[in-house]
């Protein structure tokens, strides 16, 4: 059975260690999950005089994409304490009706930053966000990876062992919680 995941990075340089930590997570993903990585740098900023016209195309692909998805994974970087601008955007944009496209779907929350905390804040903010839209938060174990600079080499893979294990094992539970919401689907 394939479970199809649609992740978004909060950052959009080039170098980015959120980046890095998703292309790290399709390299982990466990058998049959495949992972879809979206650019957010097309992105406009919301403006709900432009989505009651009509959602730009960049954005529509996304809802489409979010609601054909079984989950999201979401690299949240932590930027004066919070979620990203880019990220809040891009949610902002797919939350809008019709419909709420996450509610009850599987969210696995992971980041990376250059400090000490690995975007702990900006993540307690992200869950908040998304447990307001009424997604299937992952809660443990959490993939905070603190020192990044330290962790990644310089071509961007994921290097540090506990990392690449704590990110294994959350990716395992939201294949795991998408296999649970296809079984009460089904019930």
């Amino acid at each position: 059975m394939s479970i199809n995941i649609v992740a978004l990075s909060g950052s959009l340089r080039k170098m980015s260690f959120n980046s890095a930590l998703l292309r790290a997570a399709c390299d982990l993903a466990p058998a049959g999950m495949s992972i879809e990585i979206v650019d957010l740098a097309p992105f406009p900023l919301y403006d709900d005089d432009v989505r009651l016209v009509a959602y730009p195309p960049v954005v529509q692909a996304l809802r489409d994409k979010v609601a054909a998805s079984d989950g999201l994974l979401l690299a949240c970087p932590e930027y004066n304490y919070s979620v990203s601008g880019v990220l809040k955007n891009a949610i902002d944009w797919v939350s809008r009706p019709p419909g709420n496209l996450f509610a009850t779907r599987p969210t696995a929350i992971i980041g990376a930053a250059t400090g000490l905390f690995g975007s702990i804040r900006g993540q307690n903010h992200l869950r908040a966000i998304m447990s307001g839209l009424d997604a299937h938060v992952i809660n443990k174990p959490e993939v905070m990876v603190a020192s990044a600079a330290a962790k990644f080499d310089t071509n961007g893979a994921l290097t540090d062992d506990t990392a690449r294990t704590l990110l294994g094992e959350l990716l395992e539970k939201l294949a795991q919680a998408v296999t649970r919401d296809r079984r009460l689907a089904t019930d």
